[in-house]
């Protein structure tokens, strides 16, 4: 079974940078059509970030696109999020996803995705 397993959350003031990362095993990444990243916050509905496609395509939500990055490393099965200048309104539990199809920044449908992982940003 594909698994998905995020890290790299954390807590960070305002302005920082963190870098998440998602570990796909169980199968070969490049058979994964859309790879991506979004946020849920506590009673917010889900927000997705950015995708990148198998063959290097990136889109990104407009609430990001100039602060954060993704990347890939097919050798390590590993996709990224760099994040910089994060604000209090980042703070969300982050969770990457795998899917069909890479759209504006969303992947649908959502195939698998990861437990999330924790990022709080304080102001």
């Amino acid at each position: 079974q594909v698994q998905l397993v995020e890290s790299g959350g954390g807590s960070v003031q305002a302005g920082g940078s963190l870098t998440l990362a998602c570990s796909i095993s169980n199968i070969y990444i490049l058979n994964i059509p859309c790879l991506g990243w979004f946020r849920q916050a506590p009673e917010k509905e889900r927000e997705p970030l950015a995708t990148i496609t198998n063959r290097d395509a990136t889109a990104y939500a407009d609430s990001v696109k100039d602060r954060f990055t993704i990347s890939r490393d097919n050798a390590k099965a590993t996709i990224y999020l760099q994040m910089n200048v994060l604000k209090p309104e980042d703070t969300a539990m982050y969770y990457c996803a795998a899917g069909t199809t890479c759209t504006d920044g969303n992947l649908f449908p959502v195939l698998r995705r990861g437990q999330g992982t924790q990022v709080t940003v304080s102001s």
